[in-house]
């Protein structure tokens, strides 16, 4: 019997009173698991409005289940409703209001139903308990999203308390107390060890814990395990398709105002079309920017893949015969590493995304240099470094700076030696803070500028400064401003304090593009050798240091020798004109040379 057959009739019981509930669920969920979630709607509601039954407060949840599977999202939170006034203390239909509420963005209302659950539901017997634990993660997720970080980590701390072996939910509280500065960032939870802490500490949230670049292969390696299928049917062929271009795609989220976007943007425009032709595969939001319309005109072809699955987005690479696919993702928010296991490239290349190795076997190759990536730590990444010859970042030299404040506006004294590190505060860590304060005390007068990232980092920075003896005002922190106020402020400090063991990257990049001199404390990681390799091919290897000790001395030093931060300008100012650092087309020349060395060895083999 076909689906419309077994649908005519079970709508025919129905009308006549004569469909068993249990018939009506399993028929419906037949027909949803066919992809027919509109018969199954149609069935529910003429059950309901013919039969009278005690179980009818189900039949409006289930029915609302697949009106909102249909789209039909106002009838849903009717359903949704009903199913509450028949049967007040039905827990479910909340948590799913809050869901249908917030796929629509209206997260206030999604807010308000998920706290009656955590407010009006007991955590005996456990089913209750798993109700309130769904509500405490979906507020702790939303705030987070919303930047309510110490109400986040509230209801996240209630929810492991409740159930302490939650990994995903570990992850983000350990995230989260990051993002504030709340040190230490693993701090004790009852029912939760160390080890658990660690092994459920996500590969960005690894980078400013570890400088081990095993850890950091281990946690990536740990997400492919738990999130990523194994076992996908590859799409492309093991050679390329012999068109007469190479045909280069960039995966990515953050085709929009980003750091990796703001990097690139000049790459995708200077590839020599009579060599390649780029194709550009985007799930980002629409920011209504300038910057994302020249990203996107600067792609020969645009796909928008956000509405579909990662089969089918796969499935859409596949049929454009990309002979190149370089993922901008890696494991950051947003990745679709699924569409990736498909295979649809026969060369698979993560860039920028993530500043570690990624773990997903689908990625063949990182691009690197040989400073960032020193062949000594190479078997550390699942990938294998594709190395460039100069530097592995590229940049923008269309960048545009605004015009360059006054120190006062910025809230910084005229005289004072103004050290900086506008860096994201989920980077500092109490061991580099440490360093930072025994700067100043060596420093009379100076001060730190910082990124005012968030109420509570900014709060718990300027206590952390008190307790180690460092007059709190003596932290300066700057908003967020636009990208070209952005840059301009650079010229307003004198030397940039760099994060360890999550180096400064896009940042690093900027504020030597804007003349700044930048003090790095390099290590063993990818994240730990982002400004060393900078400064390598700016020529300023000087600027790099390899332990704590050094990195205060050369911080301090240049404070009491404006003659040698001049000097350290003028080079910048010289490396910006002819040095291999800022120099774009040099770099997209290079990228296309090894590429095509790529698939001719692939051809070839």
């Amino acid at each position: 019997m076909s689906n419309e057959e077994i649908f005519g009739t079970a709508v025919s019981q129905a009308w006549h009173g004569k469909l068993e509930f249990a018939s009506l669920i399993d028929i419906a969920t037949r027909l949803e698991a066919q992809g027919n979630v509109h018969l199954a709607a149609v069935l529910y509601q003429t059950w309901l409005a013919r039969n009278s039954s005690p179980f009818a407060y189900a039949g409006h949840f289930n029915g609302a289940l697949a009106l909102a599977n249909a789209g039909e999202l106002g009838g849903a939170e009717a359903a949704y409703r009903k199913a509450i006034e028949i049967h007040p203390g039905f827990v479910q239909p909340r948590l799913n209001l809050g869901m249908l509420y917030e796929r629509q963005g209206l997260l206030d209302q999604a807010i308000q139903e998920w706290q009656w659950v955590e407010q009006n539901v007991g955590v005996a017997p456990a089913e209750s308990a798993g109700f309130v634990v769904m509500a405490l993660n979906h507020l702790g997720r939303v705030l987070e999203s919303r930047k309510e970080f110490a109400k986040a980590t509230d209801y996240l701390t209630r929810s492991l308390a409740i159930d302490p072996k939650q990994p995903d939910v570990l992850h983000h509280w350990v995230h989260l107390r990051q993002k504030q500065c709340l040190w230490p960032v693993y701090a004790p939870l009852p029912g939760v060890s160390l080890e658990e802490m660690q092994h459920a500490t996500s590969a960005l949230a690894m980078l400013p814990v570890s400088d081990d670049p095993q850890a950091q292969l281990d946690a990536a390696r740990r997400f492919v395990a738990k999130k990523v299928s194994q076992a996908m049917p590859r799409l492309s062929a093991h050679k390329g398709y012999g068109h007469k271009k190479l045909r280069i795609a960039y995966a990515s989220s953050d085709f929009c105002l980003h750091p990796v976007s703001i990097l690139m943007a000049e790459l995708f425009e200077l590839h020599n079309r009579e060599r390649v032709e780029v194709y550009g595969y985007c799930w980002s939001p629409e920011d209504g920017s300038a910057f994302r319309q020249r990203v996107i005109s600067a792609m020969d072809h645009f796909h928008k893949i956000g509405g579909l699955s990662d089969l089918e987005a796969a499935q859409l690479i596949r049929s454009h015969e990309i002979d190149v696919l370089v993922d901008l993702q890696g494991q950051t928010a947003g990745a679709r590493a699924n569409m990736l296991a498909y295979r649809p490239a026969p060369i698979q290349i993560t860039y920028l995304g993530l500043p570690a190795t990624t773990g997903l076997p689908s990625i063949d190759y990182v691009i690197a240099d040989r400073f960032l990536i020193p062949e000594e730590f190479a078997h550390l990444y699942s990938e294998q470094p594709l190395y460039m010859p100069d530097i592995y970042q590229v940049s923008d030299r269309k960048r545009v700076s605004g015009p360059v404040p006054e120190r006062a506006a910025c809230g910084l004294p005229d005289k004072a030696f103004v050290y900086c590190s506008l860096n994201n505060n989920y980077k500092f860590t109490p061991e580099v803070f440490d360093g930072w304060m025994r700067i100043l005390q060596r420093t009379p007068g100076s001060v730190l500028w910082l990124l005012s990232d968030n109420a509570w980092a900014e709060a718990n920075l300027r206590s952390e400064a008190e307790s180690r003896g460092i007059v709190p005002a003596r932290l300066i922190f700057g908003g967020r401003v636009s990208p070209e106020n952005y840059l301009a402020r650079f010229a307003c400090a004198d030397l940039f304090l760099d994060t360890f063991p999550f180096n400064a990257g896009t940042t690093a990049n900027d504020a030597l593009w804007m003349g700044l001199p930048l003090v790095t404390y390099c290590g063993r990681s990818f994240a730990a050798r982002m400004a060393g390799a900078l400064l390598t091919a700016a020529g300023l290897p000087e600027l790099i240091t390899y332990n704590m000790v050094d990195y205060e001395e050369k911080a301090v030093a240049l404070a009491q020798d404006p003659d040698q931060c001049l000097g350290l300008r003028q080079k910048l100012a010289e490396v910006k004109r002819n040095g291999a650092l800022f120099d774009t087309q040099r770099f997209v020349n290079h990228l296309e040379d090894r590429l095509a060395e790529l698939l001719a060895g692939l051809n070839s083999a």
